[in-house]
């Protein structure tokens, strides 16, 4: 009898404990949502525009809050004024880390089209926060931020390590950033997992529609075509006039439609797309599966929707002609730069002979030109512990299912996939139509919904707590 008493106490012991650290494990959200506001604004309100760079304002505001909370930190610079900052949350090792990734510098301004805020005020506004990196990518670094005070403060025990690294130059300079974090630091970024940048909720009528989580983004290449010509008189017009000629080729790239064709992450994009959408977009949508239509479907996406259109073939854009120095004068060269996004598997060499033939003119010289790229690397997986993970928070912060994504622009994660990493890109839900409204990242009214920011840290936290915390 006595032991029968003895093994029910222990049981009600140790349920009333497990309750105790379950409740202790979860963050009082009103506390930590209002502090985190107060993180984002101040690293906001710091000028870090790229170029010309500067980031060590937002990392020593965030070795600041790092150390009164006794949270391990590294920094590595390459340049004095532009370093990277990397916290440590130890965990027991039974799995390889976690890795937390934003970007603390952002585009650069033009503060007088800055109409609703100034640029760096971080104003609060109607429920939205304005000011440039509001999202992209301040974003992400103040939740990540806010993830590891939080695991610090409720003293969470982790299976894994969870890395913050708080990284300068994406918006153009990665040879201080992610580059050299990877080539030279990489020790201390190393992990099984990374979420960073690159996905986001669309929101329509109040209600978040889909969350996109890019797994896989294209590579970016530059590509120039040269015509040249004898110079002359312009009151004299040549056939030959090198402006005339790189503007015939422009014309046939413009009308040009390269190959297109599916991979992993774009097949389950359009799949699980057309799963929620009404049945005239959603028949389309299965169409592009089908090699019989996609075509067809192509032609259609090409006028009404270009994202689509360029997820599905390596895109060239013209985007740059030079040409020229005085009115009167027929110049002797002119070059078009195309910005070219290649699929991951696009070889470059066959491409530019597929671009060749399109312009179909020996005299001008089709080439590969230099600018900042990223590296190739394999598709995160969606079958993975990770997107698992993501889904079950997307479904419990929004409701809403999680699409597989291809990004057609470029992110960091890049170098990280390089190295075997399987990356994640996360990021707050937005309002579809804010971007043609003119208040999307790189725009001159960037601003962010204090609710998604806020919602985008319980997602965070949740998803941070499903593949690190210990089990």
């Amino acid at each position: 009898m006595r032991h029968i008493f003895v093994t029910v106490a222990l049981a009600l012991f140790a349920a009333g404990t497990a309750g105790h650290t379950q409740a202790q494990s979860r963050p009082d959200w009103a506390a930590a949502e209002a502090e985190l506001i107060r993180h984002f604004q101040a690293i906001v309100r710091l000028d870090t525009t790229d170029p010309p760079g500067g980031e060590r304002p937002v990392v020593e505001y965030l070795k600041s809050v790092l150390k009164t909370e006794g949270i391990e930190f590294q920094e590595f610079a390459l340049e004095a004024n532009r370093p990277n900052l990397v916290a440590r949350l130890k965990g027991n090792g039974r799995k390889r880390p976690l890795l937390l990734m934003g970007h603390t510098d952002t585009v650069n301004i033009d503060a007088a089209k800055w109409t609703s805020a100034p640029p760096f005020s971080a104003a609060r506004q109607d429920g939205y926060i304005y000011g440039r990196g509001t999202l992209d990518d301040k974003d992400n670094v103040a939740a990540s931020l806010m993830a590891i005070l939080l695991m610090k403060r409720l003293n969470v025990s982790l299976d894994r390590d969870v890395i913050f690294l708080a990284e300068a130059g994406e918006e153009g300079s990665v040879s201080v950033g992610i580059k050299y974090m990877v080539e030279q630091q990489y020790g201390a970024i190393d992990a099984e997992y990374c979420l960073a940048e690159g996905g986001s909720g669309y929101r329509t009528g109040g209600n978040v529609r889909f969350v996109s989580v890019q797994t896989l983004e294209k590579i970016p290449y530059a590509i120039e075509l040269v015509a040249r010509g004898p110079a002359g008189h312009g009151s004299v017009p040549l056939e030959t006039n090198a402006v005339v000629k790189v503007s015939q080729a422009v014309a046939k790239v413009a009308a040009w439609a390269p190959p297109v064709r599916l991979n992993e992450t774009t097949s389950a994009y359009f799949k699980r797309l057309a799963d929620i959408s009404p049945p005239e977009e959603a028949a389309r949508y299965r169409a592009v599966l089908d090699p019989s239509r996609i075509n067809e479907i192509d032609a259609w996406f090409r006028k009404n929707e270009p994202r689509h259109a360029s997820m599905l073939r390596t895109s060239v854009s013209p985007n740059i002609i030079q040409a020229g120095y005085r009115i009167n004068v027929i110049p002797s060269e002119a070059i078009a730069r195309l910005d070219v996004r290649g699929l991951q598997d696009e070889k470059m060499p066959a491409f530019l002979e597929m671009l060749r033939k399109v312009v179909d003119d020996p005299t001008i010289e089709v080439r590969m030109a230099s600018r900042d790229t990223r590296p190739g690397g394999v598709e995160a997986r969606i079958d993975s512990e990770a997107f698992k993970a993501i889904e079950a928070a997307v479904k419990s912060a929004y409701n809403a299912p999680t699409l597989p994504t291809m990004s057609t622009g470029a992110t960091d994660m890049a170098y990280l996939r390089a190295k075997g990493m399987q990356c994640y890109g996360v990021g707050p839900a937005s309002d579809i139509e804010d971007g043609p409204k003119g208040f999307a990242a790189h725009s001159d009214q960037e601003r962010i919904l204090e609710s998604e920011l806020t919602r985008f840290l319980r997602f965070y936290w949740d998803t941070i707590q499903s593949l690190a915390a210990a089990r």
